[in-house]
């Protein structure tokens, strides 16, 4: 019995940290797309590069039910492109630092359902889209936020509180 954890114990921190490989994974792969997209050449490119994010907008906006709004995206596209990947940034780096979780829980599942509702919406079956899954998988993290292992829980221990 000397050095083993009991059951209970076990039990206590599995309940407790049950969110952080999730934490972990949302936030390194949002940090990882971003750079991954800010460091692309052909991401920033115009309507003439089709692998840029215009060209894949302009491809996506007939069939999605989000159509209107990349009419307003596509008016500044470049603008609205290193928007989207700082937005990815900021998310992944709020999830991975537990800093203001739910609000980077809630931007994830943001730009997960736009990414849904345009690149994922004509995938048929809808479960081979990813993009239904990662804003699913936001949602315990909008729920219980990062009170274990993160900034906001060392920040409200300094002001006295309990998350």
């Amino acid at each position: 019995m000397g050095g083993t954890p009991s059951r209970k114990r076990l039990k206590e921190l599995g309940t407790t940290y049950a969110l952080l490989p999730l934490r972990v994974f949302l936030g390194v792969t949002f940090v990882y797309a971003s750079l991954y997209k800010l460091t692309d050449p052909h991401y920033l490119g115009g309507l003439s590069d089709p692998l840029s994010f215009a060209s894949m907008t302009q491809g996506v906006k007939a069939a999605s039910p989000i159509g209107p709004l990349l009419d307003l995206a596509l008016k500044a596209p470049t603008a609205f492109a290193v928007a989207f990947a700082i937005g990815e940034l900021a998310v992944g780096l709020g999830t991975l630092f537990g800093l203001l979780g739910r609000v980077a829980a809630v931007g994830g599942a943001l730009l997960n359902l736009s990414l849904f509702l345009t690149v994922s919406w004509q995938t048929y079956p809808y479960f081979l889209g990813n993009d239904l899954i990662y804003l699913m998988a936001w949602l315990p993290l909008i729920l219980a936020g990062t009170p274990y292992l993160s900034l906001d829980s060392w920040l409200a221990s300094r002001r006295g509180e309990r998350l």
